[in-house]
């Protein structure tokens, strides 16, 4: 008897847990026993809780008279509100597959109540439905996100097997340094074991088709100390290329969406309706974002990256005068 009582306040606490509702009348028809014994059960919980502060922190069974039953509630958990941005923000990043997707959408509702699962499940249905990924090179980014994350922590070099963006088969050994997300994309950020070991590479996870964990560790004086958060504003493109600092005069209809794309981005001057704007960036992929902007942008310094935006505008512009396709 004393098992099943057990066994019966620990079912009850778990079903908290998945954020069903408690109601005393309906578990003791389900447990075919007495109301009393369902809320000496509860009361119970509540003691428990009330007694392991330093263990469960601030979680206590909460009472609704409107619904007439109990709710777990927890600081820790996420709210309906966290949830549905969480949720919302996975489905935009398009990172995971649709399959991986929809396990993490369910895990991640499971934390609601059944009647906001319910609103949720329908808040997010059409777009579960209508859900591409981008298209991956390996079986699973978060399998493979994960063995990546192990090596970094555990300094191992590995070797991948890596497509590039022209689907040409390379191979690359490498000391692996951090995992950043951008554009829909997870990339690895590592150093190669041979030539320039101080440069920093760039590989999109979902691209590396297998992966080869090696014995031999590193150390810091094999891989150069980085700043992630720092490379992280400087390198929103993921393209290799040499730090700069660049001004460019922007006329659009909002700088600060430009001050948000650029993190290192700031205005440094305003002529009528012109923002003057300077940035620390990496690499050659923010000339293609610099091009996007049409005529909004005019890039001013340094002079060699000024020549570099216009013969990509020269070039983009001989596309339409050319008199063959």
């Amino acid at each position: 008897m004393e098992g099943s009582k057990q066994e019966r306040m620990l079912e009850i606490f778990f079903r908290g847990l998945r954020g069903e509702d408690i109601s005393i009348q309906k578990l003791a028809v389900q447990y075919g026993v007495s109301t009393k014994s369902i809320s000496r059960t509860i009361n119970d919980i509540k003691a428990f809780l009330a007694d392991h502060r330093e263990l469960v922190g601030n979680t206590e069974l909460q009472y609704s008279h409107r619904d007439k039953c109990y709710r777990l509630r927890m600081d820790e958990f996420l709210t309906n509100q966290e949830l549905f941005a969480l949720i919302e923000v996975v489905i935009g990043a398009r990172a995971f597959s649709k399959e991986e997707l929809l396990l993490l959408t369910s895990k991640l509702k499971a934390f609601t109540t059944t009647d906001d699962r319910a609103k949720l499940s329908e808040l997010i249905r059409k777009e579960l439905y209508h859900y591409t990924a981008v298209k991956h090179d390996c079986e699973s980014v978060q399998d493979m996100l994960w063995q990546l994350v192990r090596c970094i922590t555990e300094k191992r070099e590995i070797t991948v097997e890596y497509f590039r963006s022209d689907r040409a088969h390379t191979v690359h050994r490498l000391r692996p340094a951090s995992v950043m997300f951008t554009d829909f994309y997870f990339y690895l950020i590592a150093f190669g074991t041979d030539g320039d070991t101080e440069k920093p590479l760039y590989f999109r996870v979902d691209r590396i088709k297998h992966l080869t964990v090696h014995r031999r560790k590193f150390t810091t004086d094999d891989a150069p100390a980085f700043d992630e958060g720092l490379l992280r504003q400087r390198s929103l493109f993921m393209w290799p290329g040499k730090l700069r600092t660049i001004r460019f005069a922007y006329t659009g209809v909002s700088v600060q969406a430009v001050l948000d794309k650029l993190p290192t981005a700031r205005v440094i001057d305003r002529i009528g309706r012109t923002h003057i704007v300077e940035a620390e960036v990496y690499g050659e992929g923010i000339v293609m974002w610099l091009l996007s902007q049409g005529p909004w942008i005019k890039v001013l310094e340094p002079q060699d990256f000024v020549e570099t935006v216009k013969e990509k505008l020269t070039e983009t512009l001989s596309q339409y005068t050319e008199t063959t396709v």
